[in-house]
């Protein structure tokens, strides 16, 4: 019977993501990760066949995560007014909440490698992104927000402003303000109306 493995998948993003948040995805690098979670380097390479496997990884995993909850808060509430500001306010806290992984994001997954990445990566992070940007039309169309003008509000209401109040903080590797996640919801209401 085969050893179950010392480290696993789970602990050697975690230690990618404080890389990332470091030194941004440069600092993402096999040997990197495997000092970083004192893992032998074969234990990096058994799990990723490269560093473009590794960094398609830990930019999916982090951005699925976001994802997975920035939908659930937008799909909470019937009313697209209170959604919209719920959705700008969730950018905020899961920032606040993940502060690494936030600071990862603001990177992009093109500066993460995504041209190297798998075509099974890239399939990936565009269904994410679809669904995304899928609901935020049919909230933008609630909200009267239509057209090409329409869909450049939303984003920028519910997804541009509310990187912008974390961005700073972050980057500089400071906390954020306790009035963020206000300043983020007051933004998207004053651009929605």
């Amino acid at each position: 019977m085969p050893r179950p493995p010392r480290f696993d998948t789970g602990e050697l993003l975690d230690a990618a993501v404080r890389l990332a948040a470091e030194g941004g995805p440069t600092a993402v690098t096999m040997s990197a990760v495997a000092q970083a979670a004192g893992a032998p380097s074969g234990s990096v390479y058994h799990r990723f066949p490269g560093r473009p496997a590794l960094l398609a990884e830990v930019w999916l995993r982090t951005v699925e995560a976001f994802q997975e909850g920035y939908l659930a808060v937008l799909d909470a509430d019937p009313d697209p007014r209170r959604a919209a500001r719920a959705g700008a306010r969730h950018v905020v806290a899961w920032s606040r909440a993940h502060p690494a992984e936030a600071a990862l994001l603001l990177y992009g997954a093109e500066e993460f490698g995504r041209s190297g990445w798998s075509d099974e990566h890239r399939e990936r992070a565009d269904r994410g992104n679809g669904r995304v940007f899928a609901r935020l039309g049919e909230l933008g169309a609630a909200l009267g927000e239509t057209g090409p003008r329409g869909g450049d509000r939303i984003v920028l209401a519910l997804v541009d402003l509310p990187l912008a109040v974390v961005r700073r903080p972050l980057r500089a590797g400071l906390p954020l303000p306790p009035h963020a996640e206000d300043l983020a919801e007051e933004s998207a209401a004053t651009l929605l109306g």
